[in-house]
């Protein structure tokens, strides 16, 4: 933390004026957490395990709310506070130690490493001197983890660490990593310069460290000083350059820009209940995702045949229960648990699911599906389920949950299998509600470089709530009746999985960019992501 000058012990002295500074009866605690270029994705265990306890959290600003709907992170109940840009600090000081001595547990999320800011460090300071116990979680350092972020083989030669400001004198020699505001960077190059090092040596700048906009260029030392290198750039936002021998990146290296689908925003119009499997998958390949809710799910209109099958199921009536889908299995559960009754009520019962995804859901349950066929649609099913033997099975009747929408594929080839299938209606699907104005402004102008439709419904549905994306949004399909109702709504399908499954999705859409990327270097044209291709044009 930066030493207080005399101004702020004169202001400290007066704001703590009338606080008890030596107090022990406190009980509760302010935990500073730093969330590293304010990228969620890299919060240390340590940071998880503070917010885990938190009955406060207290927000630098909006951006870092999207961390608290983490699911991995199981946060307790808990209120969230967001701080005004213009609060002084000790307004913010006076903020955390209210909550905190009320007895709760305050996690204060800041977007950096919480002591390289001399803010946060002043605050934490007027914390403590109020009586109040701190706790500060570290995070990332951006200086260190350059080469990381970069791709720097360290091997060879060690750099030195610096934040550089106008006026200082650099080396003459030996590799440096250096951050400084977009506005020093001509400074910067004429300080290398001056200090005799040659304008044509090599220089790394990396723009956005740690963040889905990372952009590194690899220059000159008198590049450093053209408008070009910094044209459409905060000139307060950091900016990364190393110099020297390390200046050479290491393509081997080099993991988190050359991820495939590395900074694409990629829209996920699903159910509002969906699992975040298709998020996590999405963001191993670099990619953030936004998911707009386009189906709700609703109970049926009319209960009683739901609670009839529950007590047939309980009974002994049904030999298999047939789930089509994870909202299928989440309503007879919940409707099992409204009469006291858990997962051993399957007792005897044969069950298969739908898909991967369906039997998934089935296993957070603590249930194990007895078939899920290789190809997952009502064809695939009905293909690999047992004909009844009248020899061998004594009850003839499967129970079908599903939505309100009949499945007549399914229910005709049981038939032929011998099966009497009951469909009954377990929940409603209803077209959600529009998203926001700003969402549906994204969709329409192609601000988002992919769309991943995992169902016909998701399709109409998000046309409908939202609008079609424009001709340079990536569409991505599950399956063939997914890519011919695209077709349908006048949307352009890009990629389809190879088999209808989420994850092979995903990954169909991460190939896709990796051969994008690899046409357009090829063709001697610049690569950039779908959404950025229409400004390109248009400037």
């Amino acid at each position: 933390m930066s030493a207080l000058t005399s101004v702020d012990v004169v202001a400290e002295s007066a704001f703590l004026d009338g606080f008890e500074t030596n107090a022990v009866s406190r009980t509760g605690r302010v935990i500073y957490v730093g969330v590293p270029f304010g990228n969620t994705e890299l919060l240390t265990l340590g940071g998880m395990r503070a917010l885990g306890e938190a009955d406060v959290v207290v927000l630098d600003n909006p951006s870092l709310a999207s961390l608290l709907d983490l699911p991995e992170l199981a946060l307790p109940e808990h209120r969230v506070m967001t701080l005004d840009d213009h609060d002084a600090t000790e307004a913010r000081a006076a903020l955390v130690d209210r909550e905190a001595s009320l007895g709760r547990t305050v996690v204060r999320l800041v977007a950096c490493d919480p002591m390289t800011s001399p803010m946060v460090g002043h605050e934490a300071h007027l914390v403590a001197a109020m009586g109040t116990s701190i706790d500060i979680v570290p995070a990332v350092s951006a200086l260190t983890s350059v080469p990381t972020f970069v791709g720097l083989d360290l091997a060879e030669d060690a750099p030195t660490y610096h934040f550089f400001t106008p006026g200082e004198v650099l080396p003459a020699a030996g590799s440096l990593v250096l951050g400084a505001k977009v506005a020093y960077l001509p400074a910067l190059g004429e300080a290398a310069l001056e200090a005799g090092r040659p304008a044509t040596a090599g220089a790394v700048v990396t723009f956005g460290l740690g963040t889905s906009r990372q952009h590194t260029r690899q220059v000159r030392i008198k590049d450093l000083m053209t408008r070009a290198l910094t044209q459409g750039r905060v000139p307060d936002a950091p900016a990364m350059v190393v110099l020297g021998q390390l200046s050479d990146r290491d393509e081997v290296l080099n993991t988190y820009e050359s991820k495939p689908l590395f900074g694409w925003q990629v829209l996920v119009p699903r159910t509002a209940k969906a699992t975040d499997e298709i998020d996590r998958h999405l963001r191993r390949h670099g990619a953030s995702s936004y998911a707009v809710p386009t189906i709700t799910v609703e109970l049926p209109r009319n209960p009683l045949a739901m609670d009839k099958a529950i007590h047939g199921l309980v009974d002994g009536r049904y030999r298999w229960i047939v789930f089509t889908s994870g909202n299928a299995v989440r309503a007879v559960l919940e409707k099992l648990e409204e009469y006291g009754l858990d997962a051993r009520a399957f007792s005897g019962l044969h069950i298969a699911a739908m898909s991967s995804l369906t039997a998934g859901v089935l296993s957070e349950w603590g249930i194990l599906a007895d078939l899920v066929p290789q190809t997952e649609t009502s064809a695939g099913l009905i293909a690999e389920f047992p004909a009844f033997e009248h020899d061998f099975d004594v009850i003839n009747r499967v129970f079908v949950p599903r939505a309100d929408v009949s499945l007549d594929t399914m229910i005709d080839g049981l038939a032929r299998l011998g099966w009497e299938a009951e469909e009954v209606t377990a929940y409603r699907a209803v077209r959600a509600a529009p998203p926001p104005v700003e969402t549906r402004d994204a969709i329409k102008t192609g601000l988002f470089d992919a769309v991943i439709f995992t169902s016909s419904s998701t399709v109409r549905n998000l046309v409908g709530i939202a609008g079609k994306p424009p001709r340079q949004t990536i569409i991505a399909a599950i399956g063939p009746a997914t890519a011919a109702t695209c077709e349908e709504q006048g949307l352009h399908v890009d990629v389809m999985a190879p088999e209808p499954e989420p994850l092979a999705l995903v990954d169909a859409l991460a190939q896709f960019a990796r051969e994008r990327r690899a046409d357009l270097a090829a063709h001697g044209r610049t690569v950039c992501r779908p959404s950025e291709s229409r400004r390109r044009r248009s400037s």
